[in-house]
């Protein structure tokens, strides 16, 4: 679980919450009109942009940013390491025999052990990261899409509500709760936009650039072990992925 996914939704809920509460009750705040303009809105124009097979995979796609697991970059260097180890030490086809819990990487080596060239390791490896980001691609883009278009309905719920609000001027006791009304539209909006799709938006993004870089090592490291590179060589070409501080060689060297 990405405990800081989990902790940035709950403090922007309870902030909210909490100052609406500090001022006034909660229930003055909740809409039925106003929900139907901004979440109805949200949802007819994200199925009128995308096609009903990603709009299924969106909540999927959201829930990542929650349960998404890190990547361990280092980790699979020094896995890539003693699998680099094995293949110098007995031969590069000894490396089927050897379990490998990621899926990419055993795909990597399952290539290396079949003998292939490396162009064709290569081309395989480098069609499914591009799907990978393509995949993850469409999701970022329907969030921050729902992130664009919760404000812009939240505007046209406010402009509903003012139109209705200047056809009761007659009754000016009517003129302020009315306008508070129109406003809880723009106010559901931003919370959509600023808590709910925006910042998760970019959460998964990020998620995206590390699994890619992942990819990439994987990539690097078996090409490597193909070639019949020094494991080391292929950790010091490896670590170039890594900040300094986390270099395995660099490490070596302060010692």
């Amino acid at each position: 679980m990405d405990i800081s996914t989990v902790a940035g939704l709950v403090l922007a809920i309870v902030s909210i919450i909490g100052s609406i509460l500090y001022g006034s009750p909660l229930s003055i705040f909740i809409d039925t009109p106003s929900i139907a303009v901004v979440g109805g809105g949200v949802v007819a124009c994200t199925l009128i942009k995308w096609p009903i097979e990603n709009v299924k995979s969106l909540f999927t796609t959201f829930m990542k940013s929650i349960f998404s697991t890190p990547v361990d970059a280092k980790a699979m260097i020094d896995e890539i390491q003693k699998l680099a180890e094995t293949a110098r030490r007995e031969s590069v086809f000894a490396l089927e025999k050897v379990p490998v819990n990621d899926k990419f990487l055993k795909k990597a080596v399952t290539l290396a052990a079949d003998n292939r060239p490396p162009e064709v390791i290569t081309s395989i490896l480098t069609l499914e990261i591009a799907a990978m980001e393509d995949r993850h691609a469409k999701g970022v883009d329907m969030l921050e899409g729902m992130g664009a278009d919760g404000p812009a309905f939240g505007m046209i719920g406010t402009l509903i509500g003012l139109v209705q609000m200047l056809q009761n001027m007659s009754d000016p006791s009517s003129i302020g709760p009315a306008m508070a009304v129109a406003l809880l539209t723009t106010f559901y909006g931003s919370v959509l936009a600023n808590v709910f799709t925006i910042p998760v938006a970019a959460k998964l993004k990020q998620r995206s650039k590390q699994e890619s870089t992942k990819m990439n090592i994987i990539v690097a490291g078996v090409l490597g072990i193909v070639a019949g590179e020094n494991p080391r060589v292929i950790r010091e070409k490896l670590d170039s992925f890594l900040p300094p501080k986390d270099r395995a060689v660099a490490e070596e060297k302060k010692e």
